[in-house]
């Protein structure tokens, strides 16, 4: 068995972890074993899930690929993702599921699917695959233009419901977007129109659509602090990105077009009360709703712009770095990026550094801190709206016991990600 030697957790301890194949096989001190990977006392932190990114395919291979988006989450630690239903055709189907489970089989990384809901969208066919959640259900249309009625909406969660299905939300009323906005040509004026208020009344009605049908339902990209306390109130779940917590509307100057995304930048006291939510435990997960478009399709102006932005390969290395200089914790960024998301989704064996947990993991050196530079991310569409910010890499990452990534080059496996709700238990 190989044992990796002299690791410091999440919480501080330096333990050694020995691996079975696969899995974790025991975590202690002086453990016996074959082979030693040398850890050096360097951060140990179970692989991150991402349970929000669009790897665009099928439709916008020259986006991102299943193949340079699972290169990308590698680098930067994250061992499963979970992929949005808005691709062409949009994966509302049966056989919409399947076509992307094809392109899915190129995944460096372990993967989960989301179904959608339109006018066209057949439940019965979704919810006899393999779901690992029922949404993102948007609430207002975003790329892909798949924004439903709130009969619809209360639809879709009560099926769910019945098929023990979880559902997330991308929360914004439209009918509160502020059209006089759209006589503006500055990059702000998307934050101006999406305005705030739209989420936090999407966030509470979401409440109530869940209360009614005892749902199990999870708030997407919460950019602002009020629809996280909703959520919390209502004993819901959240996610927020990296880009809402650490980008606000005072970056647009650098970022023109290029920090376009739904749900907008916030206020910059906003930005900092989010921050707080995940310092102090509110919010639940860190997700990077990584969306991917080149560079071409992004330098126009802010009515034609898509929105979104890259973020699966940055996400640990910010949060790590962030660790240096703000309350947040090592244990904090270990709960919102793997623990919590593998507890809500009830993603079996990911989410811990524990015996007969999955040997995802990634080992970090925080004394090694880099500057971000889009030039060296691996996202196929070769930006990053975080250039110029400080982040902690990893030295290499594990998925179930095979070594995905080795800085500075990925060492690709012969494996293919494995979708995790086909795994047996």
């Amino acid at each position: 068995m190989r044992v990796i030697r002299d690791a410091t957790l999440a919480d501080g301890r330096v333990r050694d972890v020995r691996l079975d194949g696969e899995q974790i096989d025991a975590v202690g001190v002086d453990l016996d074993g074959t082979v030693n990977i040398e850890a050096d006392e360097r951060l140990l932190l179970p692989g991150a899930i991402d349970a929000h990114v669009h790897f665009r395919q099928p439709g916008a291979g020259h986006k991102e690929t299943w193949a340079t988006g699972s290169r990308s989450a590698a680098a930067g630690g994250v061992t499963t993702v979970v992929d949005q239903p808005n691709t062409d055709p949009p994966t509302v189907t049966g056989a919409a599921y399947d076509e992307k489970e094809s392109f899915a089989a190129d995944s460096l990384v372990d993967y989960g699917l989301n179904g959608g809901v339109t006018e066209a969208w057949d439940p019965d066919a979704l919810f006899g695959r393999p779901l690992f959640a029922l949404g993102e259900v948007f609430l207002a249309d975003s790329t892909g233009e798949m924004g439903i009625d709130a009969e619809l909406f209360a639809d879709a969660v009560e099926r769910a419901a019945a098929a023990g299905v979880p559902v997330t939300v991308h929360a914004e009323d439209a009918t509160l977007f502020d059209e006089e906005a759209t006589a503006r040509e500055d990059a702000d004026a998307w934050s101006a129109y999406r305005r705030a208020e739209a989420e936090i009344v999407a966030a509470e009605r979401t409440a109530e659509v869940a209360a009614d049908a005892d749902a199990q339902v999870h708030l997407a990209h919460t950019s602002t602090p009020e629809a996280v306390d909703v959520t919390a109130d209502a004993g819901l779940t959240c996610e927020a990105t990296p880009h809402h917590l650490l980008l606000s509307r005072d970056d647009y100057d650098d970022l023109g077009t290029f920090g376009r995304m739904n749900p907008p930048l916030r206020s910059e006291n906003r930005r900092a009360e989010l921050f707080e939510r995940l310092v102090d435990g509110t919010l639940d997960v860190v997700a990077t709703d990584h969306a991917p478009h080149t560079r071409a399709e992004k330098d126009t102006d802010v009515w034609h712009a898509p929105s979104g932005v890259p973020g699966v390969e940055t996400m640990v290395p910010l949060l790590l770095a962030a660790t240096r200089h703000t309350e947040l914790t090592t244990e904090r960024v270990r709960d919102v990026t793997a623990r919590n998301p593998a507890e809500l989704f009830g993603v079996a064996g990911k989410g811990r550094v524990a015996p007969g947990c999955d040997a995802d993991l990634a080992l970090y050196d925080t004394t090694d801190v880099t500057e971000i530079d889009g030039d060296d991310l691996h996202s196929k569409c070769g930006w990053t709206p975080f250039a110029g910010f400080e982040g902690v890499f990893p030295v290499w990452t594990m998925r179930r016991g095979e070594r995905v990534w080795d800085a500075p080059e990925a060492a690709f496996g012969d494996r293919n990600g494995t979708n995790v709700r086909e795994r047996a238990p």
